[in-house]
């Protein structure tokens, strides 16, 4: 009893511990976040310009519900760091001649902020200084605005608006290539040609004052200013990409301790279930002696009540270990000044609660049952089983079964039900390891569709300023440039009814040779002369489909406002997307052959050289390698994934063991007299072992099978539940998945089969044949 006890409680510890170390982290990361967002006056609207007048600000100040704002310039930079040959980027910003600016304040982790009137000082955030090991006193070149200058760095900064580092247009971080700087105002608005004049603002609200009106206030004073649209701090992308990661959490802490309950349940439902089959004497003496029906049911619920404590203890131990492992491991891409550990205790006095309930309700049957037995019915021993042929056995009378086998089978279809909860505990167990693993499948198949079969270019340039497509034949001329083709993209809002999303409109080559876009099949989706095509996910948030109209208001030039019909829809697995063909891109905006980014295939062993030029091309704002996002997003994801993925098995193993561990022992348990009988009547121990063993296998067998299916099933809940802006996990599951998770379950149960070998060896032949009487 003892070993079952613990496979329960380990079960309910799984459990626990999954949802402890999701609301710890998930917990820890918000109250960080919220923290850090109120000390360092995190902006709640966002607004940028082609050049306004500083005292435009004073304007924006005294729009109703702003409570402080801070105007600077903001541009790109190439950056050149010493013993590092790969081309760096970096988003460029000023701070006040004060110092600290009122909106967006940064975290000084190391050295000082850029002193005003020293052109030369920058500060970086920590990210990119860690990444490359610069200290204050570090000297790099860097291109801005087309002139070349040398920086010193004094400091090393952390910034709210910055807690998540991602080059534009990439979807995971990059820190040896970019990173994000401050100089001082005077310094940059020298370099950017912007004296006297502002291209960015961030804006705080007042309490309770809607963002929206403010947006509003802040969108029709800068229009004239090239304005590219207000937008809400939940619109700015570190913020969304991490919230999404938070809803994740919480979903995490749902999900899966639904699963390990459920098997806890229904395992404390079997094991209780036979204690009482096998306790109706010491019941009846019980109630013979005066004990009621409460003191019993109080009995049999105290036990249930010490295996669902034993598991809380261990799981919640447990978990938080896990939830401030994975704090520390968020910590790595988040970048807070530090973690502030939390963990509501309301939470825990909800798992509790459910907990225990759920424990009481798995043995609750089997409770009332004791409960409700009768003193002399109980003092008879059980009854036997009324047998008959079944229609299995009637099925299978064509095939010659040797004995044990013709055993096997009827132990098998004679209790159906016994036997189908023992194949569900196992399908369970197999579903969860899957659920657990297919996350690599669903990755690789991301990086393949992503990295090999959308985008097939060596690297990406960026231009500061929409140029003639005529460019490109220069760029072709270019030592080690094998082929270059042009593209474009335009900040846009589109618009359906009252479904709006802010996003780019990327015009795309009719003959595209470097980068397509695909279907759900990963075939290549043909651009369409007019119209556009949308990523479905897109197409789905905005509520339109191919055929209708939806109109396309342009953040950029004219800002003119399209009616543009929708031709059809993509699959992307990475963020969401507008596409058209260039020309008709081009055409729509009243404009000439323009394109803003160049993709080029380069030849390896001139690489450096194609670097070198392009960072020395006046025109180009930044470059980014398709390899290293390649090698960025499986170093990103392979520790998280991994992490997830190991202690996934680990508790998929533990359901498996204890549900395993339990068929076995009970099984052998309600056996135990006839074994050996049989191996009074001559049976050998192989052929009564065969005939115990047989019975688990043809379980585990079908087991592993539903368990494929129900695997399938929770994994394509999972993924609808997960899917945001940002990336959509793709239903994959490999055949190396669902090895992993047979192997798993068939190593839980050998296991479990030696403890019962060893057990079965040793059977005391007396003691078990001796009467109750």
């Amino acid at each position: 009893m003892k070993g079952q006890v613990l496979a329960i409680a380990l079960v309910i510890a799984g459990g626990v511990a999954v949802c402890v170390m999701s609301l710890v982290a998930y917990s820890s990361l918000s109250a960080t976040r919220g923290q850090y967002y109120e000390q360092y006056q995190f902006a709640e609207v966002f607004a940028t310009v082609k050049r306004a007048p500083k005292h435009v600000l004073q304007q924006a100040a005294e729009i109703p519900g702003v409570s402080r704002l801070t105007g600077r310039v903001e541009g790109a930079a190439k950056l050149e760091i010493p013993g590092f040959t790969d081309p760096v980027s970096a988003r460029v910003l000023s701070l006040p001649d004060q110092g600290q600016p009122e909106v967006n304040r940064l975290f000084l982790r190391e050295g000082r902020l850029p002193a005003s009137g020293r052109p030369d000082e920058v500060a970086a955030v920590g990210s990119f200084a860690d990444a490359h090991a610069l200290q204050p006193g570090d000297r790099f070149s860097a291109i801005i605005n087309g002139r070349q200058q040398t920086l010193t760095l004094t400091g090393i900064v952390e910034s709210p608006e910055f807690i998540y580092v991602i080059p534009p247009g990439g979807m995971l971080p990059d820190f040896e290539r970019y990173g994000v700087l401050w100089l001082s105002s005077d310094s940059l608005a020298a370099a950017m040609d912007m004296r006297g004049a502002f291209n960015s603002v961030v804006v705080r609200t007042e309490p309770g004052y809607p963002v929206a009106s403010v947006i509003d206030g802040l969108d029709r004073l800068l229009d004239r200013y090239g304005a590219t649209g207000a937008f809400a701090r939940e619109d700015q992308f570190s913020h969304r990409f991490l919230s999404d990661e938070l809803d994740q959490l919480k979903i995490m802490a749902t999900v899966f301790p639904l699963i390990f309950m459920s098997v806890a349940m229904f395992l404390l439902n079997v094991v209780i279930s036979r204690l009482v089959s096998t306790q109706r004497d010491i019941i009846a003496v019980l109630k013979a002696f005066g004990y009621d029906n409460r003191q019993i049911a109080w009995h049999y619920s105290q036990l249930v009540l010490t295996i669902a404590a034993m598991g809380l203890v261990l799981g919640i131990g447990f978990g938080v270990w896990l939830g401030r492992g994975l704090g520390e491991l968020y910590m790595d891409y988040y970048r807070f000044p530090g973690l502030l550990f939390r963990l509501d205790p309301g939470w825990l006095v909800l798992l509790t609660m459910i907990t225990v309930a759920v424990a009481w309700l798995g043995g609750w049957r089997a409770i009332r049952s004791a409960a409700s037995m009768a003193p002399a019915e109980a003092m008879r021993p059980e009854g036997p089983a009324k047998f008959r042929i079944t229609r299995a056995e009637k099925w299978l009378s064509g095939i010659h079964f040797s004995q044990p086998s013709r055993m096997i089978v009827r132990q098998t279809t004679r209790r159906p039900l016994r036997s189908f909860l023992s194949m569900i505990g196992v399908a369970m167990s197999t579903a969860i390891i899957m659920v657990g693993n297919f996350q690599f499948d669903a990755v690789s198949l991301m990086v393949q569709t992503e990295f090999a079969r959308v985008q097939q270019q060596d690297l990406t340039a960026t231009l500061i300023d929409p140029a003639n497509a005529a460019v490109l034949f220069g760029l072709q001329r270019q030592p080690g440039v094998r082929f270059v083709e042009g593209r474009r993209s335009v900040a846009a809002r589109l618009v359906n009814g009252h479904r709006e999303w802010r996003s780019a409109l990327t015009g795309i080559p009719g003959d595209a040779a470097l980068q397509f876009v695909v279907d759900k099949d990963l075939e290549t989706v043909s651009l369409p002369a007019d119209g556009l095509l949308l990523t479905d996910f897109l197409a789905s948030e905005l509520g339109v489909s191919a055929g209708e109209n939806l109109t396309v208001e342009i953040l950029e030039g004219d800002r003119r406002t399209l009616s543009v019909p929708v031709a059809g829809t993509t699959s992307e697995f990475l963020g969401v997307g507008a596409y058209m063909r260039l020309d008709a891109l081009n055409r729509v905006l009243g404009e000439g052959p323009l394109i803003n980014q160049a993709l080029l295939n380069v030849d390896p062993a001139l690489e450096d050289t194609v670097y070198r030029q392009l960072r020395e091309t006046p025109g180009v704002l930044g470059i980014s390698i398709r390899q290293a996002m390649l090698d960025s997003f499986y170093e990103t994801m392979a520790q998280t994934f991994l992490t997830f993925t190991f202690f996934n098995s680990l508790l998929g193993a533990i359901i498996a063991f204890g549900v395993i561990y339990n068929t076995i022992r009970i099984s052998l348990a309600e056996k135990g007299r006839e074994l050996a009988s049989l191996r009074v009547l001559g049976y050998t121990h192989n052929e009564i072992a065969h005939i115990l063993f047989g019975e688990m296998a043809l379980l585990l067998v079908s087991g592993i099978v539903v368990g494929w299916l129900i695997g399938q099933g929770l994994a394509f809940l999972l993924i609808t539940a997960l899917q945001t802006e940002l990336y959509r996990v793709p239903l994959t599951i490999t055949s190396q998945t669902l090895a992993l998770s047979a192997t798993v379950v068939l190593g839980s149960a050998l296991v479990s089969g030696a403890v019962a070998w060893w057990r079965l060896k040793n059977l005391d032949l007396v003691a078990v044949l001796k009467t109750r009487e």
